[in-house]
């Protein structure tokens, strides 16, 4: 069960403000070429979808096969139609595919939606082929200060449901139960919205963010006249910036 409940409002918020900026993806491009090792036409299993950014990243950057299993209606209807992406209804622990049926897998902010790891780490060993990587995405507790983390660094209450978030020792732990073991472990950088249009999308970001949800409307007011406080200088001093968030990215095999 997803900590959040993704209905038609939170599928459409999510897609207007989560997806990263393709443009600001060129570190994540470089880190999954280097562990991913594509070739035109492999198969990856994009799970917990979401919308499909990453699903039309993937099939963009590297002519790659990709299914997107997304359990959620609302966001699967959100995933572009196009060649080279296939559509599937379905969750972690019970993958809609055949054994050793994809080169890899992907997972992007979502293991912290799954209630059984290892279960779902059996079911992902059950769908690749022989040494086929997991690449996970994800904020891990502990692998870095997310108060200093955009944009977090306005809302440092957030990190209250990010540390009830497995870690990466958890992680690999549940995974070791399906024979996967650590490959490599790094942090890589996003370019994101600038901070006016992340105060514009503010309230949109809190309906479709885990994170932001578990506010309170105190603290998320708070966040927000900081965020304000932080665009204002950047008019006086002519600024217009953007903000750099870091996440981790756990490979395994």
């Amino acid at each position: 069960m997803a900590r959040i409940s993704y209905d038609d409002q939170t599928a459409a918020a999510y897609k207007a403000v989560r997806e990263v900026p393709r443009d600001g993806l060129g570190a994540w491009r470089e880190a999954v070429r280097r562990h991913l090792r594509p070739s035109p036409r492999m198969t990856v299993v994009d799970i917990g979808a979401g919308t499909g950014a990453f699903a039309a990243a993937f099939s963009d950057w590297f002519d790659l096969a990709l299914l997107a299993v997304e359990p959620s209606a609302a966001m699967r209807a959100q995933i572009p139609r196009r060649p080279g992406i296939r559509v599937l209804g379905g969750h972690a622990s019970a993958l809609p595919l055949p054994d050793h049926s994809a080169d890899g897998a992907w997972l992007s902010l979502v293991i912290h939606h799954i209630p059984d790891l290892e279960a779902a780490a059996c079911e992902i060993r059950r769908v690749l082929r022989p040494g086929a990587p997991v690449l996970i995405r994800q904020g891990f507790p502990g692998t870095g200060d997310t108060t200093h983390t955009f944009p977090w660094e306005f809302f440092p209450e957030t990190a209250r449901t990010v540390n009830t978030y497995p870690s990466v020792e958890q992680a690999c732990q549940a995974f070791a139960t399906a024979g996967f073991r650590r490959d490599a472990l790094e942090q890589v950088p996003e370019t994101l919205t600038s901070l006016a249009e992340f105060l514009d999308q503010a309230d949109n970001f809190r309906r479709a963010d885990t994170n932001m949800r578990g506010l309170t409307e105190e603290e998320f007011l708070r966040g927000k006249e900081r965020l304000r406080r932080a665009v204002q200088h950047a008019e006086r001093t002519a600024r217009t910036e953007t903000r750099t968030n870091w996440l981790d990215l756990l490979v395994l095999r």
